[in-house]
């Protein structure tokens, strides 16, 4: 049975379940989930602790001699599993089916790892463990989302903050739940069970915001500027490779002209032929409600020119550039204004 990270606390706090599975890319969600189930596990009699990780030369014998060992402390064992890749493999996923087979009420499993895709959950050793027990998939939150988890996180703390104050909390530590849940931690210790100021927040806090490149593109199609240059500061201040960028911006327009041109065959979108799934369809769609055959035409040019300055290191200021062609993807007019720095 699948539970999202919010409603875990609830399900857990009810019973404990034979099995969890805990996967995804978000540290923060995640350790809460696994904390909860060691404290869980501990207070339930399950003191006994065997840690593996399925990595390399990983014997699944290990797994199996676990689940049928006896503690001279404890007749309960509680079995952490780390899967370094989110796959078990043939072997493994063997046994794993076994294992669930024959788990009994003194054993407690904990299965966790890195994002997983539909064909891992879609694994036979991932359904007959998650019908007995729970499995979580921790992704990172944005939006509308992370201003719940973020409200949340006050109210467990007693700190009273106005709706504008954890917004400045959620810009601050954006794609860095781990960062929020610190800053939160700090503003706690600061000014205990007390309401707390938009200034006294800016003052307590650090810009921790962690983007990615994938994050950023949405934004630009979405057409959203300051959010945009924003994105591209803090990957600059991070070092990343501006030819990383410049490959996902080409990569954009490539979808965005077979897009346009579709539409302007008249021809239905069909949002899965172009491997655009339901998440990202409306960025896209803003995207080419905002722009013109012309404007795609200008930015292929602009992409073009740029990226063989970028390939030849002759731009002093490469993110300023990238700047420069986001905004040409929002829809602004520099065609007057030069691209290159030269």
């Amino acid at each position: 049975m699948q539970i999202y990270p919010n409603q875990f606390s609830q399900d857990i706090n009810k019973a404990l379940r034979p099995c969890y599975l805990i996967f995804g890319d978000e540290p923060q969600q995640k350790f809460d989930v696994i904390e909860q189930i060691r404290s869980k596990a501990k207070a339930s009699g399950f003191v006994e602790r065997t840690v593996l990780v399925a990595e390399s030369g990983f014997s699944w014998n290990q797994l199996i001699e676990a689940t049928q060992s006896m503690s001279l402390f404890s007749s309960q064992q509680f079995i952490e599993l780390e899967l370094p890749t989110g796959k078990p493999g043939t072997e493994g996923s063997k046994m794993l089916q076994e294992v669930a087979a024959n788990l009994n009420p003194d054993i407690l499993l904990l299965v966790h790892g890195p994002k997983i895709g539909k064909d891992v959950q879609r694994g036979k050793w991932f359904k007959v463990l998650d019908e007995i027990g729970v499995s979580v998939l921790c992704y990172p939150l944005e939006g509308k989302q992370l201003n719940a988890w973020i409200n949340t996180q006050l109210q467990s703390h007693q700190l009273s903050v106005s709706p504008a104050g954890a917004k400045m909390i959620s810009d601050f530590c954006e794609g860095n739940m781990l960062a929020a849940k610190q800053e939160i931690d700090k503003l706690a210790l600061l000014y205990p069970q007390q309401s707390v100021s938009e200034t006294q927040i800016e003052q307590a806090m650090v810009d921790q915001s962690r983007y990615n490149v994938f994050q950023l593109v949405d934004v630009m199609l979405n057409g959203e500027n300051t959010r945009c240059v924003k994105m591209l500061y803090r990957l600059e201040s991070e070092g990343l490779e501006p030819n990383i960028v410049i490959w996902a911006l080409i990569r954009e327009w490539e979808q965005l002209w077979k897009l346009k041109t579709a539409l302007q065959n008249r021809e239905p979108i069909q949002w899965q032929k172009f491997g655009i799934w339901r998440n990202r369809q409306s960025y896209y769609q803003n995207a080419l409600n905002r722009l013109s055959i012309e404007q795609l035409e200008d930015i292929q040019q602009a992409l073009t020119k740029a990226d063989h300055a970028f390939k030849q290191n002759v731009i002093a200021r490469p993110y300023i550039e990238l700047c420069h062609l986001c905004m040409m993807f929002m829809g602004l007019d520099l065609r007057a204004v030069p691209l290159l720095d030269a």
